[in-house]
């Protein structure tokens, strides 16, 4: 559980950096964007790099990362709808289900064990 709350949260933060800019910097000069972006997101790269250490072991590589991208588009269609205005269309719709679908063939089989153990670096 907590490797998926630190996704989310980390998720949270990459959006705002990623997208933010459009809707609240626009008018800013290209520079003054990207350095925004990357000090928010030093605080995604801070709960997403624990979230994949604690996950890894409990959750396979394939499984982190399939986890991670099903929540990126979960936070992203919330920002993209509340702070970007922009209308959630019947195909996004779709591709999510799709990804969805990815998330349950990813999950509802035994994955192989990782072959290092995760403690051991």
């Amino acid at each position: 559980m907590t490797t998926l709350v630190l996704l989310f949260l980390s998720n949270i933060f990459m959006t705002i950096a990623w997208y933010g800019h459009l809707k609240f910097g626009h008018d800013w000069p290209l520079w003054k964007a990207i350095l925004v972006s990357w000090s928010i997101a030093l605080i995604e790269y801070c709960l997403a790099v624990p979230a994949n250490r604690y996950g890894y072991g409990q959750f396979s590589g394939f499984q982190l990362k399939i986890a991670q991208e099903v929540i990126t588009l979960s936070v992203f269609v919330v920002f993209a709808v509340l702070v970007l205005k922009e209308k959630l269309s019947w195909n996004y719709l779709a591709a999510f289900a799709c990804l969805g679908a990815a998330a349950y063939f990813a999950f509802a089989f035994d994955a192989p064990a990782p072959s290092v153990d995760p403690a051991k670096g």
